[in-house]
């Protein structure tokens, strides 16, 4: 399994949401580049990278910012925000980021997420956000009318290959992951998937690890970083047994 370090971009600052509430916001950084810098300078294998901003609203905003991030880094970059449009899949794609994630369009726009597999491959990611039992969108803010499981089994029939795992409720929270709804989601699909929300220490990590998922790829993990909980190093030891 990858550490993804992730990098949440909010107004050209490097922050942290709890629950995906726009309004529980942390700082972190002014600088998301020198952020990204250092966490591929403590090892990191690869970064998560966020556009809250249009996640939130759809608009681009801070493109500028991941492409300094990529130009930055020798490690590759999986970006995800605001890819709901073809104008903005191909912004994004021409990017240089490695991975692209879709979240509100994949649900919502079967063209585009036909078209995104077509232009991308391997390189699509599509966002589970699920809050409930139900896939979330537009940043996290709706709640759709489509379950976890129905989405997943639209993604294999697709095509899609991986997916971003997010339980919402415990995102940035610092509480640990919901494990055994982990291991359910594991054991209903084929998808390799990264695991996202809620890892607080190295022992959620061991026992994520212990669980020893077929099809778990990576973790990304934001706050117990940035609090200081844990090294990216620390990290990577514990995930590699």
């Amino acid at each position: 399994m990858i550490v993804f370090p992730a990098v949440d971009i909010q107004g050209g600052k490097a922050v942290r949401l709890r629950r995906g509430d726009f309004d529980d916001v942390t700082v972190f950084g002014d600088d998301p580049v020198e952020l990204a810098r250092r966490w591929e300078t403590e090892g990191a294998e690869a970064l998560h990278v966020v556009d809250l901003d249009a996640a939130r609203t759809g608009e681009m905003a801070n493109v500028g910012t991941v492409e300094r991030i990529v130009a930055a880094l020798a490690i590759p970059v999986q970006y995800g925000g605001g890819v709901r449009s073809a104008e903005s899949l191909a912004r994004i794609a021409e990017s240089g980021v490695h991975w692209v994630v879709m979240g509100t369009a994949a649900v919502t726009s079967s063209d585009l997420l036909d078209s995104a597999l077509g232009r991308l491959g391997d390189r699509l990611v599509v966002a589970m956000d699920c809050s409930g039992g139900m896939v979330a969108t537009h940043g996290w803010q709706q709640r759709s009318q489509m379950s976890a499981t129905h989405f997943t089994r639209i993604l294999e029939e697709r095509g899609v290959r991986r997916v971003v795992y997010t339980d919402v409720a415990r995102d940035g929270m610092l509480r640990g992951p919901d494990l055994k709804g982990l291991e359910e989601f594991a054991a209903s699909t084929a998808l390799e998937f990264i695991m996202s929300g809620g890892v607080a220490s190295l022992d959620d990590l061991r026992q994520l690890a212990t669980l020893a998922l077929p099809n778990v790829a990576g973790v990304i993990v934001g706050r117990a970083l940035y609090e200081g909980a844990f090294t990216v190093a620390e990290a990577r030891a514990v995930l590699a047994g």
